[in-house]
């Protein structure tokens, strides 16, 4: 799926606030579309993995099946980051041969250089390549925000192991191209291999389960086209539920495993996956992978958006880890968790940033989830009080939108920032039905699609009708918050926006008693005749500030 992927937004990598230059060439052979990843498009992996729980330690295999999408150079880059190893690796220049080719391979880093003749692949031709690896993965030292492998032991001393890797990349633990614009498009095999009595979960379906001389056998097939920052597995003493759901595409399967002592609490947290998959499907369109079903699982660390089987660890309480985020008392109504990592099916999951520079698409847009969210429950005037009340958590240190081409995903920004972003774009709509349609459509359009932010940006103008491009860039691409400066005097009033972009403009209204008005605020001083005394309000509906 890398075919969206541009050569051009590495360009803006250059202008990013000066701090290019302290990226490394490791960055950049993460981050950028080089020359051993372009040539080859990922059709599909089957991975296999057997755990040593003593030693902490695994060692398995990746067939990666793929197209010549362009002509071959003479390597191909393997992302497997150290100290893992990448044993041996073999082309099979058919991908319905049997001919396996041994490479050359060469280390540099965090990659593994395939050495070979490539130019014999015919372009558009399908192959694949075996890859043996082995090693200790990295421990996650603040999970899942420095991730890496969780070894913990559950209240009855049970091991369970989990893995979190967004950001820090899939290829901590499985080699692969570790870049976000290409997916595996045909899905993948997950094979696990655990001592015998551990449960061993993944994402999409289970195929196979077999125990055979004190080991289990557990594989799991993913259908849709997955990241591979979703890609994950969750090993331990599990206990299983199912039911189902009726949605937009008909019977919708809910699969939940939580840790044995914490299933009567579980069942009781649970029970909003229904009515949140309706509210979901109601303003974002069906839920994305009906065909690997919906999976929510007990994991040893806060929570992730691993496709199909999102991981839950928020303690079976209200909010975040029991706290509102927003202050404004809506957001213990309901477990962030579920939420918003549930949210993520649609847009991170589905609808994936090319570059980790345009990941306001997956945090901000499932952000504003909470908001929908919020207002299916408790109603559209206390789902925007908390709206509003997330924006006290902008900081506005960096742009939303990173450096490409470098691997860097954003600041924190991302989430909040971003959500303001669409909330923004709701009010300048004023109607809700052609705001939802807008997200409908979203899904609908990008569905399971590589994405970038201007192709997002320019999919909501047309269908708003807005003109959002000054909007955009003010919100998305400056750290800048847009000030309203504005002076009453003998009953007139002028006002203008500092602070901002050329041609950036707002419908903000002023307030005082009884008496309101709409302003079209610009960059320019404007004045008109204003009765209302000078103790105004201003509206609340966009992330700006005033100045008197």
């Amino acid at each position: 799926m890398n075919r969206l992927f541009s050569y051009g937004l590495l360009l803006s990598s250059v202008l990013y606030t000066g701090t290019a230059m302290a990226y490394k060439h490791a960055d950049t052979l993460r981050g950028s579309n080089g020359r051993g990843r372009a040539w080859w498009d990922v059709k599909s992996y089957n991975l296999q993995v057997k755990f040593d729980t003593a030693a902490q330690s695994i060692e398995g295999s990746n067939q990666i099946f793929f197209q010549v999408s362009h002509t071959p150079t003479d390597s191909m880059q393997i992302d497997l980051q150290r100290p893992m190893v990448l044993d041996s690796a073999y082309i099979i220049p058919n991908v319905f041969g049997s001919r396996r080719l041994k490479t050359t391979i060469v280390n540099d880093g965090n990659v593994w250089w395939l050495k070979h003749n490539f130019s014999s692949l015919i372009k558009d031709s399908l192959a694949s390549v075996v890859l043996y690896y082995h090693g200790t993965p990295r421990k996650a030292v603040n999970p899942p925000w420095d991730g890496g492998f969780s070894w913990r032991e559950d209240s009855a001393g049970n091991m369970v192991i989990a893995v979190s890797c967004q950001g820090l990349g899939a290829s901590v633990w499985w080699p692969c191209k570790d870049a976000q614009w290409d997916e595996p498009d045909q899905g993948m095999h997950i094979d696990l291999n655990v001592p015998a009595g551990m449960s061993a979960i993944s994402n999409g379906r289970l195929i196979a389960d077999k125990t055979e001389d004190a080991r289990r056998q557990v594989t799991w097939e993913v259908l849709n086209p997955i990241n591979n920052y979703d890609v994950t597995f969750y090993i331990g003493d599990y206990v299983h539920w199912s039911d189902t759901v009726m949605g937009e595409k008909g019977k919708l399967d809910l699969n939940f495993y939580v840790l044995r002592n914490n299933e009567e609490r579980a069942r009781k947290q649970f029970q909003v996956v229904k009515q949140m998959i309706h509210c979901f499907e109601y303003w974002m369109g069906p839920y994305p992978f009906y065909e690997d079903g919906y999976k929510l699982v007990e994991a040893p660390y806060l929570g992730m958006e691993h496709q199909s089987a999102v991981a839950y660890g928020n303690g079976y309480r209200m909010g975040y880890k029991g706290m509102d985020r927003s202050m404004s008392g809506y957001g213990l109504k309901w477990d962030y968790i579920i939420i918003h990592e549930s949210g993520h099916e649609w847009f991170g999951n589905s609808i994936t940033a090319a570059d980790m520079a345009d990941n306001w698409i997956h945090e901000g847009i499932t952000s504003y989830s909470e908001v929908l969210f919020t207002e299916c429950l408790l109603g559209k005037e206390k789902a925007w009080k908390y709206g509003r009340g997330l924006w006290s958590n902008i900081r506005n240190t960096d742009p939303v939108i990173g450096p490409y081409g470098v691997n860097d995903g954003g600041m924190g920004d991302i989430y909040e920032k971003g959500a303001a972003v669409i909330q923004m774009i709701r009010v300048l709509t004023n109607d809700d039905t052609k705001f939802r349609n807008t997200l409908r459509g979203l899904s609908s359009r990008f569905y399971h699609s590589i994405v970038t932010s201007a192709q997002v940006e320019q999919y909501i103008t047309e269908a708003t009708g807005l003109k959002l491009a000054p909007f955009f860039d003010q919100y998305l691409r400056h750290t800048d918050i847009p000030i309203l400066e504005y002076n009453i005097s003998d009953n007139e009033i002028s006002y203008r926006f500092s602070n901002v972009v050329p041609g950036f403009s707002l419908p903000v209204t002023i307030s005082a008693g009884d008496k309101s008005e709409k302003l079209i605020v610009t960059d320019s001083w404007q004045k008109r005749k204003w009765d209302g005394g000078y103790n105004v309000k201003f509206s609340k509906d966009f992330l700006i500030k005033i100045k008197k």
